[in-house]
């Protein structure tokens, strides 16, 4: 198929974009690396009468250390952050989630910001950035604002994000020396949606940590506080001591029916939680996906 008619934008700066939003209320969609909208218009799942392709907005395009944190323009792409142009929060943590999403030319265009906007369960920075304690910029005709992950993403496909407002960017806290990440995703092939998303952040100096849950055809289950898949407590060797049980407990209460569903998940996750603790006494590159 191809797309209905609309018509095509492309503002040079953030205020010409928001202006042509509110020209247009309820009409229209911004458009950074196309690689989830392009799609969609052309099975006409989506049938706006105006596109905003923001990707030629050069404030969007850039990423940067603001304090503690590193603020990724949503036009950043994935290969931005996987080939280093874009700084990590942490030692090839952000550039190891990059190189796994799909193929490389979806990665030359496709965008950190889109990604998230686009909200699907599958989405590898939808997860990867909920483990990562990140938060959303967004900016509309009152000003700008911030959410979290959680907050953002309301359901499947589904943001916060009002008709006249563009996300413009992500900010991800800079991890602490001693903290560790894991991140592996269940898919059958190369570039397949995943069918499970594990990803941990575990710091064992300060005994703390975050878990989540991805590709559950709903907002990723966050656990914030990850001691309860560990007995209770982060140990320095922490992997030893996760919890199969309390996980599949934390994804029943999250209304996984499915016992099998919820053990491949539950094992997806062991896997990240043994990925981080490797990567304690290891500067590798693992792979982060999991085979079927």
């Amino acid at each position: 198929m191809k797309p209905a008619r609309f018509a095509l934008e492309r503002p040079r700066d953030l205020a010409a974009a928001l202006a042509l939003l509110a020209q247009t209320p309820g009409a229209a969609k911004v458009m950074a690396g196309g690689q989830s909208l392009g799609p969609m218009l052309n099975l006409r799942l989506a049938e706006p009468e105006l596109i905003v392709d923001v990707s030629g907005v050069a404030e969007l395009r850039h990423a940067g250390r603001d304090g503690d944190a590193i603020v990724y323009g949503c036009c950043v792409t994935h290969a931005d952050i996987e080939d280093g142009r874009a700084p990590d929060v942490g030692p090839n943590v952000m550039a190891r989630v990059a190189s796994g999403i799909a193929y490389r030319a979806v990665r030359n265009r496709g965008t950190i910001g889109g990604s998230l906007a686009h909200a699907d369960p599958a989405a590898d920075w939808l997860s990867s950035l909920s483990a990562l304690g990140a938060e959303v910029e967004i900016a509309g005709p009152s000003g700008r604002r911030r959410l979290t992950l959680p907050a953002f993403v309301t359901g499947a496909l589904s943001t916060a994000l009002a008709a006249d407002e563009i996300l413009v960017g992500v900010r991800v806290p800079v991890m602490n020396p001693s903290s560790r990440f894991g991140y592996v995703k269940h898919c059958r092939k190369v570039g397949e949606f995943a069918h499970a998303i594990g990803a941990v952040l575990i710091d064992p100096e300060t005994a703390t940590g975050r878990a989540v849950f991805g590709a559950v055809e709903a907002p990723p289950v966050v656990v914030d506080d990850a001691r309860v898949l560990f007995g209770g407590r982060i140990r320095p060797a922490f992997a030893a001591d996760f919890d199969a049980p309390a996980a599949d407990g934390a994804l029943a209460r999250a209304g996984m029916a499915d016992a099998v569903d919820r053990h491949i998940h539950v094992e997806v996750l062991r896997r990240a939680a043994a990925q981080a603790y490797a990567l304690l006494g290891s500067p590798s590159r693992p792979d982060v996906r999991s085979a079927a």
